[in-house]
Protein backbone atom coordinates (compact mmCIF):
# COMPACT_ATOMS: atom_id res chain seq x y z
CA UNK A 1 0.00 0.00 0.00
CA UNK A 2 1.08 3.39 -0.69
CA UNK A 3 1.84 5.74 1.79
CA UNK A 4 -1.21 8.40 0.24
CA UNK A 5 -3.44 4.78 0.54
CA UNK A 6 -2.49 4.11 4.15
CA UNK A 7 -2.83 8.15 5.20
CA UNK A 8 -6.48 7.67 3.53
CA UNK A 9 -7.26 4.74 5.13
CA UNK A 10 -5.79 6.73 8.21
CA UNK A 11 -7.99 9.27 7.85
CA UNK A 12 -11.33 6.81 7.39
CA UNK A 13 -10.40 5.40 10.29
CA UNK A 14 -9.79 8.29 12.71
CA UNK A 15 -13.26 9.05 11.11
CA UNK A 16 -15.40 6.35 12.04
CA UNK A 17 -13.84 6.90 15.79
CA UNK A 18 -14.75 10.09 15.77
CA UNK A 19 -18.46 9.18 14.83
CA UNK A 20 -18.45 6.27 17.46
CA UNK A 21 -17.19 8.76 20.23
CA UNK A 22 -19.67 11.70 19.05
CA UNK A 23 -22.37 8.79 19.22
CA UNK A 24 -21.97 7.75 22.29
CA UNK A 25 -20.96 11.21 23.83
CA UNK A 26 -18.26 9.80 26.04
CA UNK A 27 -14.39 10.94 26.30
CA UNK A 28 -14.51 14.31 24.58
CA UNK A 29 -15.52 17.64 25.70
CA UNK A 30 -18.21 19.91 24.30
CA UNK A 31 -17.00 22.57 21.13
CA UNK A 32 -17.76 25.33 24.02
CA UNK A 33 -16.49 23.59 27.40
CA UNK A 34 -12.20 24.26 28.42
CA UNK A 35 -10.38 22.25 27.65
CA UNK A 36 -8.46 22.39 30.80
CA UNK A 37 -10.51 23.23 34.09
CA UNK A 38 -9.23 22.77 37.51
CA UNK A 39 -10.93 23.07 41.31
CA UNK A 40 -9.35 23.20 44.27
CA UNK A 41 -6.06 21.48 42.54
CA UNK A 42 -3.28 21.52 45.38
CA UNK A 43 -0.11 19.15 45.45
CA UNK A 44 1.60 19.65 48.92
CA UNK A 45 5.26 17.80 49.51
CA UNK A 46 6.17 16.95 52.81
CA UNK A 47 7.83 19.30 55.34
CA UNK A 48 6.96 22.35 52.85
CA UNK A 49 4.27 24.96 52.13
CA UNK A 50 1.79 24.11 48.97
CA UNK A 51 3.06 23.79 45.79
CA UNK A 52 0.39 24.51 44.09
CA UNK A 53 -2.78 25.63 46.62
CA UNK A 54 -6.17 25.75 45.65
CA UNK A 55 -5.63 26.22 41.64
CA UNK A 56 -9.16 27.36 39.84
CA UNK A 57 -7.84 27.20 36.10
CA UNK A 58 -9.81 27.16 33.12
CA UNK A 59 -8.30 26.95 29.44
CA UNK A 60 -10.64 27.93 26.90
CA UNK A 61 -11.00 25.63 23.82
CA UNK A 62 -8.56 27.55 20.62
CA UNK A 63 -7.02 29.61 22.82
CA UNK A 64 -2.92 29.96 23.13
CA UNK A 65 -2.72 30.21 27.08
CA UNK A 66 -0.18 31.84 28.47
CA UNK A 67 0.69 29.99 31.83
CA UNK A 68 3.12 32.61 33.49
CA UNK A 69 4.97 33.36 36.77
CA UNK A 70 8.81 33.01 37.92
CA UNK A 71 10.47 30.17 38.80
CA UNK A 72 9.54 28.21 41.47
CA UNK A 73 6.04 30.14 41.13
CA UNK A 74 3.97 26.31 40.56
CA UNK A 75 3.98 25.78 36.87
CA UNK A 76 5.65 22.60 36.21
CA UNK A 77 4.14 21.28 38.93
CA UNK A 78 0.39 21.76 37.73
CA UNK A 79 1.70 20.89 34.43
CA UNK A 80 2.38 17.36 35.79
CA UNK A 81 -1.00 17.13 37.54
CA UNK A 82 -2.43 18.01 34.59
CA UNK A 83 -0.37 15.09 32.86
CA UNK A 84 -0.93 12.52 34.90
CA UNK A 85 2.40 12.57 36.15
CA UNK A 86 1.67 13.31 39.52
CA UNK A 87 -1.19 12.88 41.84
CA UNK A 88 -2.77 15.98 43.26
CA UNK A 89 -3.33 16.27 47.21
CA UNK A 90 -6.22 17.19 47.06
CA UNK A 91 -8.97 18.92 44.05
CA UNK A 92 -9.27 18.16 40.75
CA UNK A 93 -8.39 18.54 37.10
CA UNK A 94 -9.77 17.87 34.04
CA UNK A 95 -8.22 17.33 30.40
CA UNK A 96 -10.37 17.55 27.37
CA UNK A 97 -13.38 16.96 29.83
CA UNK A 98 -12.22 13.59 31.22
CA UNK A 99 -10.41 13.52 34.79
CA UNK A 100 -7.18 13.13 35.23
CA UNK A 101 -5.08 11.12 36.18
CA UNK A 102 -8.21 8.74 35.72
CA UNK A 103 -8.12 9.28 32.27
CA UNK A 104 -4.84 9.43 31.14
CA UNK A 105 -4.75 6.27 28.59
CA UNK A 106 -7.68 7.96 26.72
CA UNK A 107 -6.63 11.81 27.29
CA UNK A 108 -3.06 11.43 26.42
CA UNK A 109 -2.93 10.68 23.10
CA UNK A 110 -4.66 13.47 22.19
CA UNK A 111 -2.26 15.76 23.99
CA UNK A 112 1.44 16.88 22.57
CA UNK A 113 3.53 17.61 25.46
CA UNK A 114 7.16 19.31 26.25
CA UNK A 115 7.62 19.87 30.01
CA UNK A 116 11.32 20.27 31.65
CA UNK A 117 12.69 19.34 28.72
CA UNK A 118 12.99 16.54 26.38
CA UNK A 119 14.03 13.66 27.49
CA UNK A 120 16.69 11.84 24.45
CA UNK A 121 18.97 9.38 23.64
CA UNK A 122 22.40 10.73 23.25
CA UNK A 123 23.61 8.11 21.57
CA UNK A 124 21.17 8.11 18.70
CA UNK A 125 21.03 11.26 16.19
CA UNK A 126 17.84 13.34 16.11
CA UNK A 127 15.85 11.32 13.37
CA UNK A 128 16.38 8.16 15.51
CA UNK A 129 14.96 9.72 18.55
CA UNK A 130 11.84 10.84 16.66
CA UNK A 131 11.09 7.54 15.13
CA UNK A 132 11.97 5.32 18.61
CA UNK A 133 9.42 8.16 20.14
CA UNK A 134 6.63 6.76 17.58
CA UNK A 135 7.28 3.10 17.51
CA UNK A 136 6.83 4.02 21.51
CA UNK A 137 2.91 4.73 20.48
CA UNK A 138 1.02 1.87 19.92
CA UNK A 139 -1.58 3.85 17.78
CA UNK A 140 1.30 5.02 15.53
CA UNK A 141 0.73 3.71 12.27
CA UNK A 142 4.63 2.25 11.44
CA UNK A 143 3.57 2.66 7.67
CA UNK A 144 3.81 6.32 7.58
CA UNK A 145 6.56 6.80 10.62
CA UNK A 146 9.00 8.26 8.68
CA UNK A 147 6.63 11.14 6.93
CA UNK A 148 5.51 12.00 9.93
CA UNK A 149 9.35 12.28 11.50
CA UNK A 150 10.14 14.12 8.30
CA UNK A 151 7.58 16.26 8.35
CA UNK A 152 7.95 17.23 12.82
CA UNK A 153 11.87 17.80 11.87
CA UNK A 154 10.68 20.12 8.88
CA UNK A 155 8.09 22.37 11.22
CA UNK A 156 11.46 22.60 13.99
CA UNK A 157 13.78 23.75 11.77
CA UNK A 158 15.84 20.61 12.45
CA UNK A 159 16.04 18.81 9.03
CA UNK A 160 19.18 19.86 7.77
CA UNK A 161 20.75 18.39 11.41
CA UNK A 162 18.40 14.91 11.97
CA UNK A 163 21.42 12.96 11.14
CA UNK A 164 23.55 14.50 14.13
CA UNK A 165 23.53 12.46 17.40
CA UNK A 166 21.67 14.56 20.12
CA UNK A 167 24.42 14.30 22.58
CA UNK A 168 26.19 17.05 20.11
CA UNK A 169 22.82 19.56 20.06
CA UNK A 170 22.48 22.29 21.64
CA UNK A 171 20.08 23.20 24.54
CA UNK A 172 18.12 25.08 21.95
CA UNK A 173 18.30 22.54 19.47
CA UNK A 174 17.61 19.75 21.94
CA UNK A 175 14.30 22.06 22.52
CA UNK A 176 13.51 22.16 18.98
CA UNK A 177 14.05 17.86 19.03
CA UNK A 178 11.49 17.84 21.98
CA UNK A 179 8.78 19.53 20.31
CA UNK A 180 9.32 17.90 17.25
CA UNK A 181 8.22 14.75 19.16
CA UNK A 182 5.06 16.68 20.71
CA UNK A 183 4.21 17.14 16.78
CA UNK A 184 4.38 14.11 15.42
CA UNK A 185 0.63 13.56 14.99
CA UNK A 186 -2.26 15.82 15.28
CA UNK A 187 -3.35 17.13 18.96
CA UNK A 188 -6.00 18.76 20.14
CA UNK A 189 -3.89 20.17 22.76
CA UNK A 190 -0.45 21.05 22.70
CA UNK A 191 1.63 21.91 26.45
CA UNK A 192 4.73 23.41 26.64
CA UNK A 193 6.66 23.88 29.46
CA UNK A 194 9.53 26.87 28.68
CA UNK A 195 9.69 26.06 25.22
CA UNK A 196 11.77 28.73 24.30
CA UNK A 197 14.49 27.85 26.99
CA UNK A 198 18.45 27.73 25.43
CA UNK A 199 16.63 29.56 22.09
CA UNK A 200 18.43 32.89 20.25
CA UNK A 201 16.45 35.40 19.24
CA UNK A 202 15.56 34.10 16.33
CA UNK A 203 14.42 30.78 17.13
CA UNK A 204 12.39 32.37 19.39
CA UNK A 205 10.55 33.99 16.96
CA UNK A 206 10.44 30.50 14.65
CA UNK A 207 8.61 29.25 17.59
CA UNK A 208 5.95 31.56 18.29
CA UNK A 209 5.22 31.96 14.48
CA UNK A 210 4.67 27.95 15.03
CA UNK A 211 2.62 28.30 17.50
CA UNK A 212 0.42 30.34 16.11
CA UNK A 213 -0.09 28.10 12.91
CA UNK A 214 -1.31 25.62 15.28
CA UNK A 215 -3.84 27.88 16.81
CA UNK A 216 -4.70 28.61 13.26
CA UNK A 217 -4.77 24.73 12.79
CA UNK A 218 -7.68 24.26 15.54
CA UNK A 219 -4.72 23.19 18.39
CA UNK A 220 -5.00 24.44 21.80
CA UNK A 221 -1.65 26.17 23.12
CA UNK A 222 -0.97 25.94 27.19
CA UNK A 223 2.49 27.32 26.97
CA UNK A 224 4.54 28.18 30.41
CA UNK A 225 7.05 30.78 30.79
CA UNK A 226 8.30 32.82 32.84
CA UNK A 227 8.96 35.79 29.78
CA UNK A 228 6.26 38.23 29.54
CA UNK A 229 7.13 39.89 26.41
CA UNK A 230 7.14 36.69 24.77
CA UNK A 231 3.32 35.66 26.20
CA UNK A 232 2.47 39.02 25.13
CA UNK A 233 3.54 38.86 21.73
CA UNK A 234 1.35 35.04 21.34
CA UNK A 235 -1.00 34.29 23.82
CA UNK A 236 -5.06 35.37 23.47
CA UNK A 237 -5.50 34.26 27.66
CA UNK A 238 -3.23 34.28 30.63
CA UNK A 239 -3.20 33.20 34.20
CA UNK A 240 -0.27 34.59 36.72
CA UNK A 241 0.47 32.54 39.24
CA UNK A 242 2.95 33.80 42.45
CA UNK A 243 3.84 31.38 45.39
CA UNK A 244 1.82 28.35 44.25
CA UNK A 245 -1.56 30.64 44.22
CA UNK A 246 -2.89 31.56 41.05
CA UNK A 247 -3.62 35.58 41.15
CA UNK A 248 -5.52 36.23 37.81
CA UNK A 249 -6.42 34.80 34.66
CA UNK A 250 -8.22 36.52 31.50
CA UNK A 251 -7.68 37.84 28.19
CA UNK A 252 -4.39 38.36 27.56
CA UNK A 253 -5.48 42.38 26.36
CA UNK A 254 -8.38 42.54 29.49
CA UNK A 255 -4.86 42.02 32.27
CA UNK A 256 -3.25 44.04 30.06
CA UNK A 257 -5.43 46.99 30.07
CA UNK A 258 -6.23 46.40 33.80
CA UNK A 259 -2.96 48.14 34.73
CA UNK A 260 -2.25 51.67 35.11
CA UNK A 261 -0.38 52.91 32.11
CA UNK A 262 2.89 55.09 32.65
CA UNK A 263 3.82 58.71 31.73
CA UNK A 264 7.16 59.46 30.11
CA UNK A 265 9.07 62.20 29.34
CA UNK A 266 12.17 62.36 27.31
CA UNK A 267 14.47 65.51 28.43
CA UNK A 268 18.04 66.60 28.75
CA UNK A 269 16.50 68.42 31.91
CA UNK A 270 15.40 65.33 34.04
CA UNK A 271 15.86 66.56 37.29
CA UNK A 272 13.60 69.74 36.78
CA UNK A 273 11.10 68.06 35.24
CA UNK A 274 10.74 65.09 37.85
CA UNK A 275 10.49 68.27 40.55
CA UNK A 276 7.80 69.91 38.41
CA UNK A 277 6.19 66.59 38.42
CA UNK A 278 6.22 65.88 41.66
CA UNK A 279 4.78 69.69 42.58
CA UNK A 280 1.78 68.31 40.17
CA UNK A 281 1.16 65.47 42.86
CA UNK A 282 2.89 62.90 40.31
CA UNK A 283 4.04 59.99 42.12
CA UNK A 284 6.29 56.97 41.46
CA UNK A 285 8.97 58.74 39.70
CA UNK A 286 12.07 56.82 38.61
CA UNK A 287 14.85 58.38 35.65
CA UNK A 288 16.91 56.07 33.23
CA UNK A 289 19.31 59.10 32.20
CA UNK A 290 17.05 61.19 29.76
CA UNK A 291 14.15 59.10 30.08
CA UNK A 292 11.63 60.01 33.44
CA UNK A 293 8.54 58.02 33.85
CA UNK A 294 5.89 58.19 36.34
CA UNK A 295 2.55 56.51 37.69
CA UNK A 296 0.22 57.58 35.11
CA UNK A 297 -2.06 60.74 36.64
CA UNK A 298 -5.42 60.82 37.21
CA UNK A 299 -8.28 61.33 34.65
CA UNK A 300 -8.58 64.57 36.32
CA UNK A 301 -5.54 65.88 35.69
CA UNK A 302 -5.09 67.29 32.02
CA UNK A 303 -1.77 66.13 30.38
CA UNK A 304 -2.06 69.35 28.03
CA UNK A 305 -1.65 71.41 31.44
CA UNK A 306 1.28 69.02 32.69
CA UNK A 307 3.26 69.15 29.55
CA UNK A 308 2.70 73.24 29.45
CA UNK A 309 3.86 73.14 33.09
CA UNK A 310 6.57 71.62 31.99
CA UNK A 311 8.05 73.71 29.35
CA UNK A 312 7.33 76.96 31.03
CA UNK A 313 9.55 75.25 33.80
CA UNK A 314 12.14 75.48 31.22
CA UNK A 315 12.12 72.01 30.53
CA UNK A 316 13.24 70.95 26.97
CA UNK A 317 10.52 68.18 25.94
CA UNK A 318 11.52 65.82 23.37
CA UNK A 319 8.83 63.04 23.91
CA UNK A 320 5.84 63.37 26.50
CA UNK A 321 2.61 60.63 26.74
CA UNK A 322 1.22 58.00 28.56
CA UNK A 323 2.03 54.70 27.55
CA UNK A 324 -0.16 51.72 27.78
CA UNK A 325 -0.19 48.98 30.61
CA UNK A 326 1.54 46.18 30.05
CA UNK A 327 1.48 42.18 31.05
CA UNK A 328 4.68 43.35 33.61
CA UNK A 329 2.79 46.15 34.79
CA UNK A 330 -0.23 44.45 35.96
CA UNK A 331 1.73 41.50 37.07
CA UNK A 332 3.68 44.41 39.50
CA UNK A 333 0.55 45.94 40.41
CA UNK A 334 -0.95 42.24 41.49
CA UNK A 335 1.79 41.24 43.46
CA UNK A 336 4.28 44.00 44.66
CA UNK A 337 7.20 41.81 43.28
CA UNK A 338 9.08 42.73 39.94
CA UNK A 339 9.33 39.84 37.11
CA UNK A 340 11.65 38.76 34.64
CA UNK A 341 10.97 40.02 31.18
CA UNK A 342 14.16 39.04 29.00
CA UNK A 343 15.14 35.93 30.11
Amino acid sequence: MTDTAAEAGDAAARDARARAVRATGAGVASPAAPVIRTRGLTKRYRGGRPAVDGLDLTVPAGSVFGFLGPNGSGKTTTIRMLMGLIDPTSGTAEVLGRPMPEAARTVLPEVGALIEGPALYGFLNGRDNLLRYDRADPTADPRTRRARVDEALARVGLAAASGKKAKQYSLGMKQRLGLAAALLRPRRLLVLDEPTNGLDPQGMREIRLLVRELAAEGTTVFLSSHLLDEIEQVCTHAAVMARGRLIVQGPVADLAASARGRLAVTTPDPGDAARILKEHGLTGLSTDGDRLTADAPPAAVDLADLNAALVGGGVRVRFFGVERGSLEDAFVALTGEGFDVAG
